[in-house]
């Protein structure tokens, strides 16, 4: 049983690509209620979530679960002061209690803000006076809820905090009074255009920005799932994010309930590619989606060790796809897999969906829900083959569905992202004759030398197809005579030795198949990158290294 065709239009062409697409909706959208609530009373033992961690429990929610749990969620928090309006920080990992927040929150109008474990004091408290949080959900493992009532303590507008399984001084237990709440809910009056979710972004070059969106951010995510994740109707979805990042959003909620899909989540604290693969053949997952990090860890291990009989779809997104790492899934699984590009800010902008044929390395087409352009830096279309910055178009007088509605705290840079009247995404591509759009990078990671524009990207493909390599940066770093070099920095998969004639190996490797324009001047090898809370290399930390 699925939702999503009594949302919005659709049509495909006679290879069942996605050609056209527009959403439509009622003035009270909501999906707490029009969507978790519906499920659960069309189909209401349709198996929702699929839950285990890495102790070996094991739990099963259907819709009907989600549905109950969550008006009781409602409830509790209500009855602690949460109202319509209200901004709540909400930190639980992989619990599998979040996924009974969410539409509780949702269902009393209050705007969610998910957030990662990983946050210190100062983060925290940055995150609560940016946004003027009033109360928080959080996990009890590590020093979370510790931190939130230090928080609390300095910031007033902070009243309640919320712990799940587990309690301290200066906090609610959640799990043992939500058992006592009714199941009973009044619908809350909420408007679709009404703030709905919050993200904080990664902050790579600076502090975090505050994207807000409305409630039909959850309904541009039918794309996202049922065209390029290709969830299945009763099928089992597994998408690699923890709940405070908008992976989350795209791959194990909105978009996956709306196509009737269970999500599949696995809770566990340390990464290890064999046991995730194991998990996801146990359980028969039929699609799955993570970052090229993930599966560059999964093809060094081997993923064809770990047969996935019910695997039918793998996708990608939230870093550029090196096309070795394309082939090698293709070789090992006999999949092909789907690249996608989108932000905190927008859902799915670009992608190899369903029925098109990949091009490795390719962010693929613009998907129908948007008109983008790639232009200079005097706003004018630039042509095929050319490097633009990627902007989205919208149409006169038609709303941009899933694009944020604006920064919290910051009307300014709001303004500044949507000048010229299209909304500037601050990164750079280029097309090629077919239509397919190529990752170049940051428009602040552009390395200008000797006159030419080089995208970090193109190098670090390059890079990556020496097996050596596990990760790799590429910067620009100061130079008398070319204005900039290019310096690597490389992190060396297992098995390999760092030394200076593994430097030169590599960089020899590099060069040789690179135009000389693009040849690597300096080759650093690390033990880790410097990367942003949420995994993202962070090459502004580099460049600031000065070496």
């Amino acid at each position: 049983m699925y939702l999503y065709p009594k949302f919005c239009d659709e049509r495909t062409d006679e290879n069942g690509i996605l050609t056209d697409f527009s959403l439509h909706y009622p003035d009270n959208y909501n999906f707490g209620y029009d969507v978790v609530d519906e499920m659960a009373r069309l189909a209401p033992e349709q198996r929702a979530m699929v839950w285990c961690d890495s102790d070996q429990s094991h739990l099963e929610f259907s819709f009907a679960d989600i549905s109950r749990l969550s008006n009781q969620t409602a409830n509790l928090l209500a009855s602690h002061g949460v109202k319509k309006g209200d901004r709540v920080l909400v930190i639980l990992k992989r619990h599998y209690e979040y996924w009974y927040v969410a539409p509780a929150l949702h269902k009393l109008g209050a705007v969610i803000i998910p957030a990662t474990h990983m946050l210190t004091l100062d983060d925290l408290l940055y995150r609560v006076q940016t946004a003027d949080v009033s109360a928080a959900v959080c996990t009890s493992d590590g020093d979370i809820a510790a931190n939130l009532v230090e928080v609390k303590s300095r910031c007033p507008q902070l009243k309640t905090v919320f712990t799940v399984r587990g309690s301290i001084e200066g906090t609610v237990d959640f799990t043992a009074e939500l058992p006592s709440a009714s199941a009973e809910l009044e619908r809350v009056p909420t408007r679709a255009d009404e703030p709905f979710l919050m993200y904080f972004t990664s902050g790579t070059t600076g502090y975090p920005k505050a994207v807000m969106h409305d409630h039909t951010y959850s309904l541009s995510h039918i794309i996202t799932a049922r065209y390029w994740q290709c969830v299945q109707d009763g099928g089992l979805h597994l998408t690699v994010a923890e709940t405070g990042w908008g992976k989350a959003s795209w791959g194990k909620i909105y978009g996956q309930w709306l196509c009737g899909s269970a999500v599949m989540v696995y809770d566990f604290n340390a990464f290890s590619p064999s046991h995730l693969l194991k998990i996801m053949a146990k359980h028969e997952v039929t699609s799955f989606c993570a970052p090229p990090t993930i599966y560059r860890y999964f093809v060094k291990y081997g993923m064809n060790k770990v047969p996935q009989p019910a695997l039918r779809h793998l996708s990608t997104a939230g870093e550029a796809l090196n096309p070795e790492v394309f082939q090698k899934v293709r070789e090992q699984t006999g999949l092909e897999l789907k690249e996608g590009f989108g932000q905190t800010e927008s859902v799915l902008m670009l992608a190899n969906l369903d029925g098109s044929t990949s091009k490795p390395g390719s962010m693929g087409k613009p998907t129908p829900l948007y008109h983008v352009e790639l232009i200079d830096e005097a706003g004018e279309k630039v042509k095929r083959g050319e490097v633009g910055e990627l902007v989205v178009v919208p149409e006169a007088g038609k709303k941009s569905h899933g694009i944020f509605m604006g920064y919290c705290g910051n009307d300014a840079l709001y303004a500044h992202v949507w000048r010229g009247g299209v909304y500037h995404t601050g990164d750079t591509a280029w097309e090629d004759e077919d239509g397919y759009f190529w990752y170049v990078g940051r428009t602040d990671d552009l390395i200008k030398t000797r006159g030419f524009r080089v995208g970090p990207f193109e190098v670090e493909n390059v890079l990556m197809e020496h097996p050596a390599v596990l990760e790799c940066a590429v910067t620009g770093i100061p130079d008398e005579t070319r204005g900039q070099a290019i310096k690597a920095t490389v992190v060396l998969a297992r098995g390999y030795e760092a030394s200076k004639e593994m430097g030169r190996e590599i960089r020899a490797f590099a060069n040789s198949r690179m135009a000389s324009y693009k040849n690597i001047s300096v080759l650093e090898i690390v033990d880790e990158m410097p990367k942003t809370i949420s995994g993202k290399v962070r090459r502004v930390a580099i460049r600031e290294s000065g070496k």
